[in-house]
């Protein structure tokens, strides 16, 4: 008997002189490295600034540096909750997800070996196997560590490695043996390598490399470095930071200046009486008037920041995250949803992805050419013989009932083929009395049965049976004469839909020792097609996912005719046009070339995964958002290097660590959905970008105008903060919660470099911000200026009756300013009901978004009520006959915009 394996002690002297077999762990990010990124988003920086700005004026303020003028404590206050909120909500999700994230792959990797020590097996944990470890592999198990065979055979699945999908024979070395082959190479019949797959056989391994070390190893190692590029939104929100930053800062520096010229040489008097009251120079009065311009710049300042977007985009994106989950997409990296949606090219796997990961027969032609899909369509005697072919000549068994159902054992051939008749059982009463296993001589199984039928079963390649068949079994259980011309035609029209074909066969011949006599007096049974089936669901998603313009390209292992057949299945090749390329190829090919190509590209075969790398890092470079899907540590330098990365959740570790988005169930069709929600995230991000810039351009607009026609800025830095903060917090869960409409797949992908706002977003955020402008600057003209100069102090609001004449507390016109701030948030309000939605019905899909009336509805009471209880702070005095004033301007947005749609719709079709 052979001995195999270490002492105990020799494991101990092999951990110290190569190390355990433990990788070395990616490096996380921890909850404050995240919450530092965060801060890093070019609106949070904007924001910082201001906050800084208004701590600097508040301190002097404070200290009576400034007399007057000077931001009160909770205006900095505010604009810090606003930072906080905006930061920790983000990174909260991201961290909560990523545990999430942790959880599973501990649990993928509580691995125990069965490894010879002491001469016994024993359970031993993947990380602790040492070099010179021998280990039992047995079908269904996964390869821990880079090795050689030194006892028995088996067949493994290495797709993880090389992307290839066909099972590699791996034989043990012959007794003296040495390694001369010092390449990477799969194809070493002696050598097997982590993270493969037993699909069949016993054997024992020699653990040769270990960790980091070996293959797996090595690939993990890559991944550590940190290279990512700026995500589009990310790209697209700097646009917008510097253009806010330009527009706040220019408008700051303007009002600023205006207000100075105004104060010192427009007042009366001008610049004499101001600046030289007395007969000297009055410093006092120069530094009170540089100090109220610039106060009233960094009103204009934090006016144009729209304090709620950062919040905005961390809610929309953790509500999103949410329901991702639910349709098994695991969002590792916030920015991941939406860099989906941004996707011009998707580079995807196939194996698993877009077919089911499995090999299935899929149909069943007897020796008289009729072709049956499924088990149920074969008909008369000729059932009861398949139904006896499959289940007596097979290494598989069928396990469970009903739904729990499934094949187990014998490798993915056996199992596909049972398969096909697992549904009913062998009725026939016979006992199998001999058996020949498959091997490469004869290129068949055999199995002998006696009882209600004397026959022996043979099942294998057809080019060995269909020549020693004289005969076939019609569907009446009648031996008829067989000529296999007709047939051999319809397996070739198979081959060319990547369908591999297996032959079924009885003989009345017993069995020999090693083969059957030789003869041809076989009788056909049929021909069974297998493959690994295009998920049918897949289908349609590809063509959704096409339809919404976004570019598919299938990389693979397999040989180039499978690879075609299966695209064209999925509907990946459609047109004369479309371009299938090998890996041998595409290596011929400059990177020039293969960018004048990738338009056209469709699938890449026979792909090595340095192929994989060099099309995304291709793909970037003509600045598309390309995303790679995969399962195989192959696969991971792509999915690390793609925009967006998409692991399947059945893959292994290392392609999860390498992603941003883990597909929990494998299927191309939670792709799509993926996408759709990142379009969803998108679009929700515009609308609510379409509602707060109108609010914060018109109240720029009426902080710049008023001081220069003498007019008191009717908003204050608070309620500014008021509406950015209490009314756009809740704003964002309105719009966050805006529907996946599947209007969204038919929209033109955005590109990377688009800005963010859009032209019908331009016009829809101008003209709201000037009708807004407009109604107020026409309310505090009407409601401040006297009606009749022999009659001071009545407004012609007043003089009609609109408006209550008052004077609390020192402030003039105190009802006017109640009733102006009220307006304000009320038009606002009628103006998300806009920005919801491009159409003209206002309420398009508004059920679906049950909580945007809720929300806006707390705003609306909570607006009324701080008109009763909002105090100086607010300017909230309580309102009577004024609402029939605030609430008839306010509603009046709906129709002015309700017009330009029109137009605008009027004039896109021409």
């Amino acid at each position: 008997m052979k001995q195999f394996g270490l002492t105990d002690s020799q494991a101990e002297e092999s951990r110290k002189k190569y190390g355990d077999n433990s990788m070395t762990e990616q490096a996380s990010e921890s909850f404050w490295d995240k919450l530092k990124g965060n801060l890093g988003d070019p609106m949070i920086k904007i924001l910082i600034v201001a906050l800084l700005i208004n701590i600097v004026l508040a301190i002097l303020g404070i200290t009576g540096v400034i007399s007057e003028g000077a931001p009160e404590w909770y205006e900095p206050l505010g604009i810090f909750i606003a930072i906080a909120l905006a930061t920790l909500v983000s990174t909260f999700s991201e961290y909560r997800n990523e545990n999430a994230f942790q959880k599973l792959q501990e649990e993928a990797s509580r691995i125990m070996c069965k490894v010879y020590r002491n001469g016994v097996i024993t359970e031993v944990a993947i990380n602790d196997i040492v070099v010179g470890d021998a280990i039992l592999l047995q079908a269904g198990d996964k390869i821990p560590a880079d090795g050689i065979l030194i006892d028995g055979d088996l067949k493994v699945d290495q797709s993880v490695l090389n992307g290839e999908s066909r099972e590699a024979k791996k034989l043990a070395v012959s007794e003296g043996w040495t390694d001369t082959d010092e390449s990477l190479n799969f194809d070493n019949e002696h050598k097997v390598f982590r993270g493969s797959v037993v699909c069949s056989g016993n054997a024992v391994m020699e653990v040769t490399v270990v960790g980091d070390k070996s293959v797996y190893g090595k690939i993990a190692s890559e991944l550590q470095t940190d290279d990512d590029r700026d995500t589009p939104l990310k790209v697209k929100l700097g646009k917008l930071a510097g253009g806010i930053s330009k527009f706040g800062y220019i408008g700051g520096i303007a009002i600023a200046v205006a207000m100075l010229v105004k104060t010192l040489f427009l007042a009366p008097g001008g610049v004499e009486a101001v600046l030289f009251a007395g007969g000297e120079f009055q410093w006092v009065a120069l530094v009170n008037a540089v100090i109220q311009s610039v106060m009233l710049a960094v009103i204009i300042i934090v006016m144009a920041v729209p304090e709620g977007l950062p919040l905005m985009i961390a809610i929309v994106s953790a509500q999103n995250m949410g329901k991702m989950l639910k349709d098994n997409v695991l969002v590792r990296k916030v920015a991941g949803i939406e860099t989906a949606g941004s996707l011009n090219i998707l580079f995807s796997d196939k194996t698993g992805t877009i077919t089911k990961g499995k090999l299935e027969a899929v149909t069943f032609i007897d020796g008289g050419l009729n072709e049956s899909k499924t088990y149920a369509e074969v008909g008369g005697k000729l059932k009861d013989i398949l139904s006896l072919s499959i289940h007596k000549n097979t290494l598989s068994v069928i396990s469970g009932e009903g739904k729990d159902m499934r094949v187990i054992g014998g490798n993915a051939t056996e199992r596909a083929i049972l398969g096909f008749a697992a549904g009913e059982s062998c009725s026939a009463n016979v006992a199998a009395v001999g058996n020949i296993p498959f091997n490469s001589t004869n290129k068949y199984s055999a199995t002998q049965v006696k009882g209600d039928y004397d026959l022996t079963l043979i099942k294998g390649a057809p080019e060995k049976i269909l020549q020693r068949c004289s005969h076939y079994w019609g569907v009446d259980g009648e031996k008829k004469p067989f000529d296999m011309a007709e047939l051999n035609k319809r397996i070739d029209e198979l081959a060319n839909r990547a369908i591999r074909v297996l032959a079924i066969a009885t003989s009345e011949d017993a069995l020999g020792e090693e083969s059957l006599p030789e003869g041809n007096n076989w009788t056909l049974v049929g021909v069974v097609g297998i493959r690994d089936e295009v998920r049918p669901e897949s289908v349609t998603a590809i063509a959704e996912v096409k339809g919404a313009g976004v570019q598919v390209v299938m990389i693979t292992g397999d040989r180039k005719e499978t690879a075609v057949a299966i695209a064209k299945d999925a509907g990946l090749l459609e047109k004369d046009t479309d371009v299938v390329l090998t890996s041998d190829e595409l290596a011929k090919l400059s990177d020039e070339e293969i960018k004048q190509k990738l338009p056209n590209i469709r699938v890449i075969a026979r792909a090595l995964p340095s192929d994989k790398s060099r099309l995304v890092r291709l793909a970037q470079e003509l600045d598309l958002v390309a995303g790679m899907t995969g399962d195989g540590v192959n696969d991971s330098p792509a999915l690390k290097k793609a925009d967006v990365g998409f692991a399947m959740g059945g893959g292994t570790e290392v392609a999860k660590e390498a992603s941003d988005i883990v597909i929990l169930d494998d299927n191309f069709n939670s792709i799509d959905r993926a996408i759709l929600y990142g379009r969803t995230i998108f679009n929700s991000i515009r609308k609510f970008i379409v509602f707060q810039l109108t609010i914060n351009v018109s109240a720029v607009l009426i902080s710049f105008i008023c001081p220069l026609i003498g007019l008191a800025n009717p908003l204050s830095v608070i309620q500014i903060l008021w509406v950015n903060l209490v009314m756009d917090t809740l704003a964002a869960l309105a719009f966050g919660g805006e529907p996946a409409l599947s209007r969204y797949m038919r929209e033109k992908p955005k590109r990377r470099t688009e800005h963010i706002i859009s032209k019908n977003m331009m016009s829809q955020i101008v003209t709201g911000a000037a009708w807004t402008f407009i109604l107020s600057l026409a309310m505090l003209v009407l409601g401040t200026f006297d009606a009749d100069p022999n009659n001071p102090g009545i407004s012609f609001l007043e003089s009609w009756g609109i408006v209550r004449d008052s004077n609390i507390k020192g402030e003039a016109h105190a009802y006017l300013h109640t009733a102006y701030f009220a307006f304000f948030i009320f038009i606002a309000v009628f103006n998300a009901f806009n920005a919801r939605t491009d159409r003209l019905n206002l309420f398009d899909n508004l059920k679906k978004n049950k909580g945007f009336l809720t929300v806006f509805g707390i705003i609306a009471v909570v607006q009324i009520l701080m008109t009763y209880l909002g105090g100086a702070i607010l300017s909230g005095y309580g309102l009577t006959i004024e609402w029939l004033l605030v609430l008839g301007m306010a509603i009046s947005i709906i129709p002015i915009d309700l017009i330009r749609k029109a137009i605008a719709n009027a004039s896109s079709k021409n």
